[in-house]
């Protein structure tokens, strides 16, 4: 049980700043932002490459600045040649994959035996068995205060309101492509870091790791503002780390009661859709309480 807690912990943390990706290009820029799954592809394969020539500190900023620069490009296709956000996104990622491998060498890397953050945590006697959660916590933590000092400066202001109205914006005399295009990069660069940190974790880098990512991130974004609801920047990005640790356990939880392989694709997806729903259904359950209870008003006024 402690194995699966300790499991479930390591991944939440782990994949957390895609969650935190997907909240400010999705909850914050209002932008649907598909170049998710080769962003974390990219931050993976970076790590990797730098990992083997012996650079696993400074491979985490590396692979954070090349998803940055994808997610430049596709500001720049939404921006300067007007293609539609999803699209942009959509052609990004297919390009991506290609270049995935170019970083590779076209082929899968193996971190086995190689040194990574986690083993000069260990090498240092940073929490024994528990050191890969305490690097990933650190992390995290480290970046949701970053994300928070960040949205609460002059330039993030400016990223906020031009999600809010673009429009408006432009009449404050406020360059909306300028705050896009550092919004997606910022975005990107911190699925790039979750990418870098999960090849590290997992000591391998495969291109067909990022599939569905995306989706698994909304997921965790749904399930913190649903739990945590709206208020203060702090509450909301800690809401996002909570969703994606609650997300895990439920995911740990499913592989606890022995669910064949196959079919934990099924369990992802049920997951994604009880996560996305539940905030119409909680709505409808309010609703229907509050018909009954004017129903109720009236039968004793009667």
């Amino acid at each position: 049980m402690v194995y699966v807690i300790q499991t479930a912990l390591e991944t939440g943390f782990l994949y957390a700043p895609v969650a935190l990706a997907l909240f400010l290009s999705f909850s914050i820029l209002n932008i649907a932002d598909m170049t998710t799954d080769g962003a974390f592809v990219l931050g993976s394969a970076v790590s990797a490459m730098m990992c083997l020539s012996g650079h696993p500190i400074l491979a985490l900023p590396a692979g954070m600045l090349a998803a940055a620069a994808a997610g430049f490009i596709t500001a720049f296709l939404q921006t300067k040649l007007s293609v539609p956000s999803i699209l942009a996104g959509i052609i990004t990622n297919i390009g991506l994959y290609s270049i995935n491998l170019m970083v590779m060498g076209k082929s899968n890397q193996s971190l086995f035996m190689v040194p990574t953050v986690y083993t000069l945590a260990q090498e240092a006697g940073i929490g024994g068995s528990w050191s890969k959660v305490i690097v990933a916590v650190l992390i995290v933590l480290v970046l949701c205060a970053l994300l928070v000092l960040f949205l609460g400066t002059r330039l993030g202001l400016s990223i906020r309101a031009t999600g809010d109205n673009a429009d408006m914006v432009r009449a404050s005399s406020i360059n909306p492509t300028f705050t896009i295009t550092v919004g997606l990069c910022v975005s990107n660069a911190m699925t790039g870091l979750s990418g870098a940190l999960a090849a590290q974790s997992t000591t391998v880098a495969d291109v067909n790791n990022g599939t569905g990512m995306v989706v698994l991130a909304l997921a965790a974004l749904v399930i913190g503002e649903t739990l945590i609801g709206k208020g203060s920047m702090v509450r909301r990005v800690l809401g996002v780390v909570v969703g994606s640790i609650i997300y895990r356990c439920i995911y740990a939880a499913a592989l606890r009661f022995n669910i064949p392989a196959d079919y934990m694709k099924l369990v992802s997806a049920v997951i994604v859709g009880v996560a996305i729903a539940a905030p119409a259904v909680r709505r409808w359950a309010a609703f229907q309480m509050k018909k009954r209870r004017a129903l109720a008003a009236r039968k004793e006024e009667r």
